[in-house]
């Protein structure tokens, strides 16, 4: 993967609108290992209420309750504790620390809403929570390979009808969110890339998710969903981008973006 140079435009809701300075932008894709294939994966179990179609394996370990079957469409294997759900919490647990390990470009401050943002790949992180209340655009720039990584140490909320929307070339594959406890999708959401949650998983009625719902410890539930694991992902340049990684990655200083805690959901 090339070590690129890009200037990421962020407006923050402070007293006036600023403009972030130049960084250093790398991210390298997160190797989800074993559980790649998963679409659904819980540490507590899974609910599913209302008609929901999956398209990838679900599973949960170590709590073995799937309920809400006979609502679900799925076009993948299910397994509920076994050594392959073990193996993808394992594969998640991996995955999750190396996506909060990765140094950041951008920080937000004291929680921070997405909404309007144009974010050009980066790893972009809140100690706090991130939330999102409208339309978020995550812009390849040409580059179907580019990576975004958001590390939030608690929550990840979106309101009702919110967007993330992939430009020029962004991959939902290619999108991380690293939650530090608990991830709620909210109403109608359209939402893309791959949950990484310590804890749960919350998919309120009709939101739809290009990516993958990942819960360590905590239970994943849904309610009339659409769930499916990115299409078109690039494994095998997975080996490559974390050997350049380690080969290629330059100390520098994070860019801090300060803002005031969101208070819109």
């Amino acid at each position: 993967m090339k070590h690129l140079a890009i200037q990421i435009p962020l407006y923050f809701l402070i007293a006036t609108a600023v403009m972030l300075p130049r960084c250093n932008a790398t991210a390298a894709a997160v190797n989800l290992g074993d559980a790649s294939s998963f679409a659904v994966l819980a540490g507590a179990g899974i609910t599913i209420t209302g008609p929901t179609t999956i398209t990838g394996d679900i599973g949960t370990s170590p709590t073995l309750s799937i309920t809400g079957t006979e609502n679900l469409i799925l076009d993948g294997g299910s397994y509920a504790g076994g050594t392959i759900a073990q193996s993808a919490q394992t594969a998640l647990t991996t995955a999750y620390n190396a996506a909060a390990g990765t140094p950041y470009n951008v920080s937000y401050v004291g929680g921070f809403d997405l909404v309007g943002q144009t974010l050009a790949p980066g790893v972009y992180n809140d100690a706090s929570s991130l939330f999102l209340s409208g339309t978020l655009t995550l812009d390849a720039t040409g580059n179907p390979n580019a990576v975004w990584i958001f590390q939030t140490g608690s929550t990840l909320i979106t309101a009702a009808l919110s967007k993330v929307v992939l430009i020029n070339g962004a991959q939902a594959g290619n999108v991380y969110w690293q939650v530090g406890t608990s991830a709620t999708l909210g109403t109608g959401t359209s939402f893309a890339g791959s949950i990484l949650a310590l804890d749960s998983v919350t998919v309120d009625t009709g939101a739809a998710v290009d990516g993958r719902l990942l819960a360590q410890t905590g239970a994943v539930t849904l309610d009339n969903n659409v769930v499916a694991v990115p299409e078109g992902r690039t494994f095998l340049l997975l080996g490559l981008g974390m050997a350049t990684l380690v080969a290629f990655r330059r100390q520098f200083s994070p860019c801090v973006a300060k803002a005031g805690r969101s208070s819109i959901l």
